[in-house]
């Protein structure tokens, strides 16, 4: 299918005839050939389905409606979405359709529009999101590797009620080595803060269920964790309780992920950071267990919702 630029919108998005969209900025014609993230100019998507395995004030007992978007910005070494995020398995669907997404999903009685690996394609997502107009209620969520271009960011400012990134890296080798990005913890950091500058302290409705805010996901590497109580450091210092944090042990090695940690967690790697972060006083957010390890929460990438 050939794929065609969509124009600027008003809200002054980056487009995508020479594409920064993310911090790569590889100025890539995106009607004529796919950007670094190997996607072109209209929105991919691999799945679209309500989601009970978020953080407890995401998923709720209704789910997350959950939108994966195909490609990625960043491409992680040990990507447990791999398929689509390096693979770009997908489907190509016109603004329209996404539009008919998102609000088939608010049918369904979700708490949320969850936009999982949003930076690439944000130009159709905004294209998307004004067409649905007032019809849409939800709380819409951009959740993302935290390797967005503030940009982008200012951009969707009037269109997200919740900011859930990930924080992965501070070492610049060590995100120049999983990620190709050296420049990951100041893009990340820089986009953050000015999420944190849009959306202030985290609110919940009666049930619990957090409608705008931003919580950050921080997921623990194998044989790193001085890189993951640095992070911790950062936030302590910039974010403190303006912000939800989310510690993550469920590293997984996966299958052709040559070069990133081969083994999962350890039980005494992960109790050094949790001990960290309460001594840090983040205690606003979540600790997941370390049983959340595996490979049985994956989605299969079968189209469902499209």
């Amino acid at each position: 299918m050939t794929n065609h630029a969509l124009p600027h919108t008003d809200a002054g998005m980056p487009g995508v005839l020479d594409c920064a969209l993310c911090p790569r900025a590889c100025h890539v014609d995106r009607s004529r050939r796919n950007g670094f993230c190997g996607i072109g100019a209209q929105p991919v998507l691999a799945k679209a389905f309500p989601h009970f395995w978020e953080e407890p004030c995401i998923s709720g007992t209704k789910g997350s409606g959950t939108v994966f978007f195909s490609g990625c910005s960043l491409k992680c070494l040990f990507c447990q979405n791999r398929p689509i995020s390096h693979g770009g398995v997908g489907r190509v669907l016109h603004v329209s359709h996404l539009a008919a997404v998102f609000l088939n999903l608010q049918e369904k009685g979700v708490h949320n529009l969850n936009l999982v690996n949003p930076t690439h394609q944000a130009h159709a997502i905004e294209e998307a999101l004004a067409h649905c107009g007032d019809r849409l209620k939800v709380p819409i969520i951009w959740n993302s590797g935290g390797y967005d271009a503030v940009d982008t960011i200012r951009a969707m400012a009037s269109r997200i009620s919740i900011w859930l990134p990930d924080l992965k890296f501070m070492d610049s080798g060590l995100s120049g080595k999983l990620a190709s990005a050296p420049d990951y913890f100041e893009r990340a950091s820089a986009a953050i803060l000015e999420m944190m500058r849009q959306a202030c302290a985290p609110v919940f409705d009666e049930a619990g269920m957090l409608q705008k805010g931003v919580l950050i996901r921080h997921l623990v590497l194998p044989g790193h964790t001085r890189d993951s109580i640095r992070i911790l450091e950062w936030m302590a210092a910039n974010c403190g309780d303006a912000v939800l944090v989310s510690l993550m042990g469920q590293y997984t090695p996966m299958p052709d992920s040559e070069g990133s940690p081969q083994r999962r967690l350890t039980r005494r790697e992960y109790d050094k950071v949790v001990d960290a972060l309460f001594r840090l006083g983040l205690e606003n957010g979540y600790v997941q267990e370390l049983s959340a390890a595996g490979t049985e929460r994956i989605p299969l990438w079968d189209g469902e919702g499209l």
